[in-house]
């Protein structure tokens, strides 16, 4: 049960943990997203909204022209006839469509309002405060990229300039001006001309091309799914009563364009079928005139019939041979049009040859005509969609040549083989008498002739009629309206969540940032997970400069608590050890390098051991950079003690060098805020240090101080440093490895802890030095509030 119990506030502990550096600077996030929300309220606050409009078409197709292409779709000769939904939807916006709907509306001139803060476009003939009416050509002001600044002073003047510093112009209303765009004159709105005086406008001229490439991003056009025919088409825009115009004049241009195209293909079909009524009217009129010069000339009113046999069987043979004789002729003449055609021109459809295929063909061929026409109105002939079309309208026309070809052909050897059995049946019949089978030739010239012309006549209302009741591409659903209210940008409840987020975002970024690139010791716990089981005695908190560097007795500030709980966790570890006494421990204190916090360490846990009325002597052993002396001078000593004015001028070095000294020479007796307490300096920099300190004369100072003194506590040089530490390190009981937050990187920590594990540093602990308040661990969480500071709102 206590296992588990252990296990759950360690897991609670860890978790904790790791929110902990972001709860500590709770402040930062506060800040971060009162700026954030601030920020997003100005964008919201002038940001131009942008409202959305919807309007929905269904496409009809045409039943005519896809029954016609549908042996094509079998051969799978066009692979782009099954996506006639998806090619509506290009041609819908396509960049030609889109110049024309700017030129119509006029969307390439723009009249903005200019305000202190927020511009503001105006729209619509009614809204507007003046007209601007251009002299120039259209072609110059389609293409043209210009600003210029109207001013309004009254009901008769106005102030022009070029720039919106000017200089400005005072200028008349109805006066011809110049400007970049040629001559231009300036008119009130006299349906519009109140309020509006006194006030800035810009009317900005841009390239018809820029706007209707603009327009084109800014049109969606979706449809519900595959099998659906209705297209909904959206846009967003800073003025829906623009919106709503941009799209359904799209609609209706579109739909006309469509009905363009069929008037352009029934034209055709009728002018060349006007053209044949015109032949075949003349050989009418000359079959009738030759039954009437043949009947005149010979007088003849009345003829009997032949025989019903004969006649029944020339009957029907005629018959066949008068329908593969208007085939044949309507072929020849579409072969005609086709091998004559240089260009790509439409070709008469439905006239009435009865072999599908060519009338399919000539159908699509239509069909790609006029999308070829349609897409030179805003390119040229090197476009490769263009080309693509090139090449599939001469595939259509050799298609259709050779048809035509192989037909003419085969209603050639049909008629000539008609022909030739009624010659076998005439033979018969010629021995009626002349007359008979002459009137009877002439007859039949007319009626052959007659059925043409009544044929043609007929296709032509035909023509005229499908014209007439033809429908536009697409039907209309619902016209552009208004799908909110509300604009769709920006959303207030988006735009503050997304500033929440970002404040919280940044600085947790920020602060996670700083925690991985940080490989510093910050405190006891930090430092705990990395040395494992070697003990970290204490952390000691950051002290500024203000605050005393030694310990006063009976002082109960964080420090002086932090280093209680030093003194009682190391006389824990030096009582635990079997082969110590209560007296003569010896504790040598270092680091890594200088600066950490060494002597600060060792000076006041000598002054605190003292106030429990121990005896203790401090030893400065690093003879390389003294810095003992520097917390044993000045205001921080009370007074001297016997013999130690002259004790001070020697110190460790002299005795190392000097064997004729003894430890009472070198001991300084110093009462600092009224606790004594012994200090051996470091003497004099040597030239040799380690040589010294290896030639026997330190065993013999701690052999002759064991007995004297509780405690020992030696000030050695930094570790990583110099090999001084090493070279005396046989002597400690314990060591006490000293960091110091934000500066020992924990990479170095890796050197104590090898040497430790080789044996050759004694009893390893450590201490963390200079941590933040806000760092500590249990004593700072914990403590019982000594020495409270009262932190400022900004400090984080």
């Amino acid at each position: 049960m206590n296992s588990d119990f252990n296990n759950i506030s360690e897991r609670n502990f860890d978790y904790r943990q790791m929110l902990y550096p972001y709860t500590k600077r709770w402040k930062l996030f506060v800040v971060f997203v009162i700026i954030t929300i601030l920020l997003g309220l100005l964008f919201v606050r002038y940001s131009v909204p942008l409202y959305e409009l919807q309007a929905k078409i269904q496409i009809i197709e045409d039943e005519s022209g896809s029954s016609q292409l549908d042996v094509f779709q079998d051969l799978d000769v066009f692979g782009g006839v099954g996506n006639q939904i998806e090619d509506e939807m290009e041609i819908l916006t396509s960049r030609s469509n889109l110049v024309n709907l700017v030129k119509k509306l006029g969307l390439n001139v723009e009249i903005i309002a200019l305000g202190n803060i927020k511009d503001s476009e105006i729209y619509g003939s009614q809204n507007l405060p003046f007209k601007v009416n251009f002299i120039a050509a259209d072609s110059l002001i389609y293409n043209s990229m210009v600003d210029f600044y109207i001013n309004l002073n009254d009901e008769n003047t106005y102030e022009y300039a070029e720039s919106s510093d000017g200089p400005y112009k005072l200028h008349s209303y109805g006066k011809t001006i110049s400007s970049p765009v040629g001559d231009i004159i300036i008119t009130p709105n006299v349906k519009n001309t109140g309020g509006v005086n006194y006030k800035k406008y810009m009317v900005s001229i841009s390239p018809v091309s820029l706007v209707a490439e603009q327009y084109q991003k800014e049109i969606q056009v979706t449809v519900a799914d595959e099998k659906s025919k209705i297209i909904s088409i959206l846009l967003q825009d800073a003025i829906p009563a623009r919106g709503q115009d941009i799209i359904n004049t799209l609609i209706a241009d579109y739909n006309q364009n469509a009905i363009d195209d069929k008037k352009a293909l029934a034209d055709r079909t009728s002018n060349f079928i006007d053209d044949r009524i015109a032949s075949i009217s003349s050989n009418l009129s000359s079959a009738d005139q030759s039954a009437v010069e043949f009947k005149s000339d010979r007088g003849i009113a009345d003829i009997a019939t032949q025989n019903s046999l004969n006649l029944s069987i020339g009957a029907e043979n005629q018959e066949q041979l008068q329908n593969a004789s208007i085939q044949l002729d309507i072929a020849s003449s579409m072969k005609d049009i086709i091998e004559n055609e240089d260009g790509y021109e439409l070709l008469p459809s439905n006239i009435g040859l009865q072999d599908a295929s060519i009338a399919s063909a000539t159908e699509r061929y239509n069909e790609l005509a006029l999308e070829r026409k349609r897409l030179l109105e805003s390119s040229n002939e090197k476009n490769p969609t263009i080309v693509n079309l090139d090449q599939q309208l001469d595939g259509l026309k050799r298609s259709m040549r050779s048809s035509l070809s192989s037909m003419t052909n085969n209603l050639g050897l049909q008629v000539n083989s008609l022909s030739s059995r009624l010659s076998k049946i005439n033979s018969r019949i010629y021995s009626a008498p002349k007359n008979e089978q002459a009137l009877r030739d002439i007859g039949r010239k007319q009626e052959t002739t007659e059925s043409l012309y009544l044929y043609l006549l007929q296709r032509r209302e035909e023509a005229q009629i499908a014209f007439a009741s033809s429908s536009p591409k697409s039907k209309i659903v619902d016209n552009a309206y208004l799908v909110s209210k509300y604009p769709v940008f920006p959303k207030k409840s988006i735009v503050l969540a997304a500033a929440f987020l970002l404040g919280m975002l940044l600085p947790f970024s920020y602060i996670y940032v700083i925690d991985l690139l940080d490989n510093k010791v910050h405190n006891k716990l930090s430092l705990e997970k990395l040395v494992g089981s070697t003990p970290v005695l204490a952390e000691l908190p950051k002290i500024s400069k203000k605050d005393n560097i030694l310990i006063r007795q009976g002082e109960r500030t964080v420090m002086a608590e932090s280093l209680r709980i030093l003194r009682a966790n190391l006389d824990y570890i030096l009582k635990s050890k079997k082969n110590l006494g209560t007296n003569g421990n010896i504790i040598f204190v270092t680091s890594s390098v200088s600066g950490e916090g060494k002597t600060l360490v060792s000076s006041n846990l000598a002054m605190i051991f003292a106030n429990t009325n121990k005896k203790v002597l401090l030893i400065g052993a690093d003879i390389r950079n003294p810095k003992l002396y520097q917390f044993y001078s000045g205001k921080n000593v009370d007074k001297l003690g016997k013999s130690s004015r002259s004790s001070r001028d020697k110190g460790l070095t002299e005795y190392l060098v000097d064997n004729t000294l003894k430890s009472e020479n070198i001991i300084s007796t110093m009462l600092a805020y009224e606790q004594t307490i012994d200090v051996i300096y470091s003497g004099k920099i040597p030239p040799n240090p380690a040589e010294i300190l290896m030639n026997g004369r330190m065993k013999e100072l701690f052999d002759e101080i064991k007995g004297i003194y509780d405690y020992i506590i030696v000030d050695t040089a930094p570790l990583l440093v110099v090999a001084d530490t090493l070279l005396i390190s046989e002597f400690a009981h314990q060591t006490l490895y000293v960091t110091r937050a934000g500066m020992t990187e924990l990479k170095v920590l890796n050197y104590p802890l090898k040497l430790s594990n080789e044996g050759k540093l004694k009893g390893l602990s450590f201490v963390v030095n200079g941590v933040k308040d806000s760092n500590l661990g249990y004593g700072g969480k914990y403590g019982y509030g000594y020495a409270k500071t009262t932190k400022k709102w900004w400090r984080i």
